[in-house]
C-alpha cells in the first residue's frame, strides 16, 4: 500500500468539490479551520460553479480534481461535500500521478467510491470530514481528524453495545457510506474485503432498502471473509406504514450472526456530528470485550 506523507505546517493543501455545489460561506468557514492548522489551502477555480445539483459541469469537476492531483505542490486534496457526482466522473480521472506523488484525498459519503477506487489501485486515503460542513462537527472529530492527518495515531474507546461481538480483529482498513459500497460492485472501484476491518455508515435510507443493500452484500460474497465489522452511524432512517419490524443495528446483526469476526456498533462515524476519521487501506486493530470497543491504528 502506497501512504503519502502526513502533513506538516506550511504544507499546501487543495480543495475541490467532485459532487454536488457548496455552499459558499460554509465552505470559506472550512477554509479557515484549515488555514488555522498552519495550512495553505489552494482553492479549485471551479469550486463554486452550479450546474444544475453539481459543483459545475462534469468536465470542470474532472479539471479541478485532476489539477490538484497532478500538481506536485499539493500534499493533500480535501474533497469539500458529498451528495451525488462522483461516481460520475471517476473513470475521467488519472490517478497514476498518485502512485509516484502520493497525497492524501479526504472526504466521506459519495466520496467512498473514491476511496475504494485508490484502495483498489494500492493508494491510502482518509474517510474524514468535509471542510463544507466542519461547521457541523464536534470539535473532538475535528481533533481527531488533524491528529491524523498530520501523524499522530489517535485511538477510540467505545461503550458496549448489546449486539456486539467480541474478540480481536488486525486488518487493513476498508469501506464507507453503504449504499455507495453497493453500487460499486460490478466495477472497476469494486470493495475489496477479503481479511479486511469494513466499516460503514449511511443516512436516511429506509430500512427495507437497508435491508436490501446488506442481502446485496452477503449474496456478492462481502461480508463472509471479513477480519472484523464496525457499524457507524445510520441516521435519519425511515420506515414504512407497515413497520419493518428491526432498527438499522438490529438488520445488519441479522445478516453477519452467522459469522464469527469481532463486531462493533455504534461508532462514531456517519452523517453526524460525531464524524472521526478513518484512514482507507492502512492496518488498524479492533478489541470487542464486555466493556466496550477499542480500535487504533498499527
Amino acid at each position: 500500500m502506497i501512504v503519502p506523507e502526513f502533513l506538516k505546517p506550511g504544507n499546501e493543501v487543495g480543495v475541490v468539490a467532485t459532487a454536488k455545489k457548496v455552499n459558499k460561506e460554509k465552505t470559506l468557514l472550512g477554509i479557515k479551520i484549515l488555514e488555522s492548522w498552519g495550512l495553505q489551502v489552494a482553492v479549485g477555480k471551479n469550486v463554486f460553479n452550479s450546474f444544475h445539483q453539481f459543483a459545475g459541469t462534469d468536465e470542470q469537476r474532472i479539471e479541478d480534481f485532476q489539477q490538484m492531483i497532478s500538481d506536485p505542490k499539493i500534499k493533500a486534496i480535501f474533497i469539500l461535500r458529498g451528495g451525488y457526482g462522483s461516481t460520475r466522473i471517476i473513470d475521467q480521472i488519472n490517478f497514476s500521478p498518485l502512485k509516484t506523488d502520493p497525497k492524501w484525498i479526504c472526504g466521506f459519503s459519495d466520496v467512498t467510491a473514491i476511496h475504494l477506487h485508490l484502495n483498489n489501485l494500492g493508494i491510502a486515503s482518509i474517510h474524514s470530514p468535509m471542510p463544507s460542513f466542519f461547521y457541523a462537527i464536534d470539535q473532538k472529530s475535528l481533533h481527531w481528524f488533524k491528529d491524523l492527518i498530520f501523524g499522530k495515531k489517535p485511538k477510540c474507546i467505545i461503550n458496549n453495545h448489546k449486539l456486539n461481538r467480541q474478540g480481536v480483529a488486525i486488518g487493513k482498513l476498508t469501506g464507507g457510506n453503504l449504499s455507495i459500497i453497493c453500487h460499486t460492485i460490478g466495477t472497476k472501484s469494486e470493495i475489496a474485503t477479503k481479511d479486511h476491518i469494513l466499516f460503514m455508515e449511511d443516512v436516511g435510507e429506509q430500512l427495507y432498502h437497508l435491508d436490501r443493500m446488506m442481502v446485496h452484500l452477503k449474496r456478492a460474497g462481502i461480508l463472509k471473509d471479513l477480519a472484523g465489522l464496525i457499524v457507524g452511524q445510520f441516521s435519519d432512517m425511515k420506515d414504512n406504514e407497515d413497520v419493518f419490524g428491526y432498527d438499522a443495528n438490529e438488520i445488519i446483526y441479522s445478516h453477519t450472526k452467522e459469522f464469527d469476526y469481532p463486531i462493533a456498533f455504534n461508532f462514531p462515524i456517519g452523517h453526524t456530528n460525531e464524524n472521526y476519521a478513518i484512514p482507507v487501506g492502512l492496518e488498524a486493530k479492533l478489541k470487542v470485550n464486555h466493556k466496550g470497543s477499542a480500535f487504533d491504528l498499527g
